[in-house]
């Protein structure tokens, strides 16, 4: 008898530590066959930094959305991001499927897949200290960025953590909310 999965979208603003907690949760449950902590096509040089994503020329992203590789993919803050076809095979499979996505794919993704919200965020002066930490914006930007921050489209499943203290105490939050999603 097979079952479905469910695709976990981890949604969050800037400085709200989801690559942190994102990391400690895939250390803490590898070897867990039940989960898949998916890998995003960007395009942009895999060397930027920032999260761990398998780097894409504009063409070649065009190439593979065309030729039906992404199961979701969307455009932001002037990169392309797309979410490979094959995690459909891990949802047939009953699987967990953990994905960082847009707040502009949700509604999307819902209607497509059983769909579970994590969201990540933290009080709005945590976000700011540590986006001024970052040293990448100025305090006026930062201001900015935080104002930009969407709400999840209602009717969607959403569980929401905030990281505000210490990261294990995060990642644990986070591991707790992917195995009762695998429940």
């Amino acid at each position: 008898m097979s079952r479905t999965g469910r695709l976990v979208a981890v949604v969050g603003p800037s400085g709200a530590g989801k690559d942190t907690l994102l990391d400690g949760a895939r250390a803490a449950l590898a070897g867990d066959a039940r989960f898949r902590f998916v890998q995003r096509a960007i395009t942009r040089p895999a060397e930027a930094g920032g999260e761990a994503h398998r780097g894409v020329t504009a063409a070649d992203f065009a190439v593979e959305q065309a030729a039906g590789g992404f199961a979701l993919d969307w455009a932001a803050h002037g990169l392309r991001y797309g979410i490979p076809r094959d995690i459909e095979a891990d949802l047939a499979a009953g699987r967990v499927v953990v994905a960082n996505l847009s707040r502009a794919v949700l509604a999307e993704a819902g209607a497509r897949y059983p769909l579970l919200v994590l969201e990540i965020t933290a009080p709005p002066a945590v976000l700011a200290a540590r986006l001024a930490a970052r040293g990448r914006e100025d305090a006026a930007a930062v201001g900015e960025r935080l104002a930009r921050m969407a709400p999840v489209p209602p009717g969607l499943a959403v569980r929401r953590i905030v990281n505000d203290g210490a990261v294990d105490a995060g990642v644990a939050q986070v591991v707790a909310a992917l195995r009762e999603a695998a429940r």
